[in-house]
């Protein structure tokens, strides 16, 4: 396949935990490592798969009330780090970075918690952080790193696993980063007119 990437390392943190697991089981049946937070990582460690927590690569827990997990050098290095480029290759050995080439997110629900009539500081709990910056590195970075923004573009990544193992072509991993800008954007429009009303 013409510019091939493998999946080797998936990053998983993810609020809706549902249709997950039959991707989890195929990207573990194609040798996939697993590296999470919190609930994901309690969720993918009960199907069987080990999972490597983030703290145990960054060296940091998960701090201020779980608002910083994954907000570190070692996971955004590891996502947004050119793999074609030697000085990224070399900082990265330097640093003790891992290469990361999935990331698969699900954000929190701003929208519904606004819908469900929660008050400000519930609501301003739920603008997802963490969230939101690993997709904008994956999609970012597509040249090598295949970004799953939500839930809504798991099954096209089990398609595409089903069909071809645990690797994408360059055109795929453009399309899942369309996707994520997609998703981001959505988004933060829905942020900002819950402040601007």
């Amino acid at each position: 396949m013409q510019d091939s990437k493998k999946i080797k390392t998936a990053l998983v943190s993810v609020f809706h935990k549902d249709g997950l697991d039959e991707l989890l089981a195929e990207l573990h049946a194609q040798g996939v490592q697993f590296l999470s937070t919190g609930g994901t990582q309690t969720f993918i460690e009960s199907l069987g798969y080990p999972c490597q927590k983030v703290e145990d690569v960054t060296t940091y827990p998960s701090i201020l009330g779980g608002r910083v997990k994954t907000l570190h050098p070692k996971v955004f290095g590891g996502i947004l780090g050119r793999r074609e480029l030697e000085s990224d290759r070399q900082q990265m050995a330097q640093y003790e970075i891992p290469e990361i080439d999935l990331v698969i997110v699900d954000l929190y629900p701003f929208e519904q918690t606004v819908a469900s009539g929660a008050d400000s500081a519930a609501i301003i709990e739920k603008i997802d952080i963490g969230g939101i910056s690993l997709i904008r590195a994956g999609a970012k970075n597509f040249n090598d790193v295949v970004i799953v923004p939500s839930k809504a573009e798991y099954g096209a990544l089990l398609d595409i696993v089903k069909k071809q193992g645990a690797e994408t072509t360059l055109e795929q991993r453009k399309w899942f980063a369309a996707q994520a800008f997609g998703v981001s954007s959505h988004y933060d429009t829905a942020i900002h007119a819950w402040f601007t009303k």
